[in-house]
């Protein structure tokens, strides 16, 4: 009697140990499926802002439009993936958390792909000033115009100093100070050069 009730035990752990590596296995392919749907769908969500951003564009110069904007079909869209009701064990709790952890950092990439850079932001910034400004002075400003953003100054000189590079910004020295200016005030910078103004 003992080796019946033996025989199905073993049977049973066998069975169960199949059937628990089977659903791993599955989990694990939802998880690298659901993956790749929420990188597609991403891709396809930054693909329609840039087409309706064009297509704007492109109403604003008066060209006559030449493709219409893809008809939202049924099977167009990505299905969702369903969920398999199992126990709530561990690995999926931290599947859960790396799925959220994603979905944030799409968020976020196409969030900051909508923000201007910085290089965008300092160079605008100096463009709009008359006079020469300190990288501590930008960085104040738009820290104050764009409070989302962790504007610091060694990265605004930093910045500045790749502008005066590519000549898309001048750099002046007023005694142990330095200020700058757009390019088109390359020439009150070049007699800023000349003749510094002597330190107090």
């Amino acid at each position: 009697m003992s080796e019946t009730t033996a025989e199905p035990t073993e049977l049973t752990s066998q069975y169960s140990a199949q059937v628990a590596g089977d659903l791993e296995r599955n989990l694990k392919e939802q998880e690298r499926l659901s993956g790749e749907i929420e990188a597609l769908q991403t891709q396809l969500a930054a693909l329609r802002h840039d087409h309706t951003v064009l297509v704007n564009i492109q109403q604003v110069l008066g060209v006559p439009t030449t493709a219409a904007a893809p008809a939202a079909q049924p099977g167009a869209t990505v299905p969702v993936p369903r969920k398999v009701a199992a126990p709530a064990s561990r690995a999926t709790e931290e599947t859960e958390v790396r799925k959220s952890a994603a979905r944030k950092r799409a968020a976020k990439r196409s969030t900051a792909a909508a923000a201007p850079t910085l290089v965008t932001l300092v160079r605008e910034h100096l463009a709009s000033q008359s006079e020469p400004r300190s990288a501590a002075e930008i960085a104040t400003v738009l820290g104050q115009q764009h409070p989302e953003r962790a504007v610091k100054t060694t990265v605004v000189r930093t910045t500045l100093e790749g502008l005066v590079a590519k000549n898309q910004a001048q750099r002046t020295k007023q005694g142990n100070s330095v200020f700058y200016t757009a390019p088109d005030s390359a020439e009150a910078a070049a007699d800023d050069e000349q003749n510094p103004q002597p330190s107090a």
